[in-house]
């Protein structure tokens, strides 16, 4: 387990690297221009000093952020590895570890964006970042549920109907609960008037792309990782 769980460390940290790089170039232009609207848009001055300066928060800040939030999800990814290698999904570990990334993102990023997009500076009022926050994490927790169940059932679906039909009725089953809950939970749309359309556009692309090339670049890096693991537990054997 200890081996897996440092390439996953691994896997992570290279991942949060380039989501990092990615958010520099693809995030930070659209979040200087909402910071700019929300500047012109301002009642009053705060007179508040910043904590953290514009500077650390789009160079250190951001690099950090990023690899430690990666090297947390390398981490659970590798005990989730371990747990389904040799009980559910393919038996190549390059093939199982895309696989569980590919599911991580839709149950854990796509979904929640889809139903509670990523909000630029300026997008939503202080009064109600409670309330919005707590919807949103329970919607994820929904995803996540839902796509521990879909994925739990699969192995059976498919011996019973086929691979195919399967693995179609998992994908059902999960996009059923998870749209049942979208449809449910209250909507958190609080776009003031003005904000530029384009601005709130590129921002929640950028927000969404950055988490698909972490996800994508813990399940790929991992992967390699973990078939040069296979291939030495393998040779002891």
């Amino acid at each position: 387990m200890s081996s897996l769980l440092w390439r996953g460390l691994l896997a992570g940290l290279i991942a949060g690297v380039l989501a990092a790089v990615f958010s520099a170039l693809a995030g930070e232009p659209p979040l200087e221009r909402a910071l700019q609207f929300e500047a012109a848009h301002a009642s009053a001055p705060s007179g508040e000093e910043e904590t953290v300066s514009r500077e650390v928060q789009r160079g250190a800040g951001l690099y950090a952020a990023n690899t430690i939030f990666g090297m947390a999800l390398g981490g659970m990814f590798s005990l989730v590895f371990a747990l389904a290698y040799g009980r559910f999904g393919p038996s190549d570990p390059q093939t199982l570890s895309a696989l569980l990334a590919a599911l991580g993102f839709a149950a854990l990023a796509l979904a929640p964006e889809l139903k509670y997009p990523a909000n630029p500076p300026a997008v939503g009022t202080a009064e109600t970042i409670g309330a919005r926050t707590a919807v949103y994490f329970a919607f994820l927790a929904i995803s996540l549920l839902s796509m521990v169940l879909a994925a739990t059932l699969a192995p059976s679906l498919m011996a019973r109907l086929g691979p195919w039909k399967g693995a179609v009725l998992s994908a059902a089953i999960y996009i059923l609960v998870t749209g049942a809950a979208a449809f449910a939970l209250p909507p958190a749309a609080e776009v003031p008037e003005g904000f530029p359309a384009g601005v709130l556009w590129n921002f929640r692309m950028a927000s969404l792309g950055a988490r698909a090339v972490l996800w994508a670049g813990t399940g790929l890096v991992f992967g390699a990782l973990a078939g040069d693991w296979q291939k030495r537990n393998l040779r002891r054997a």
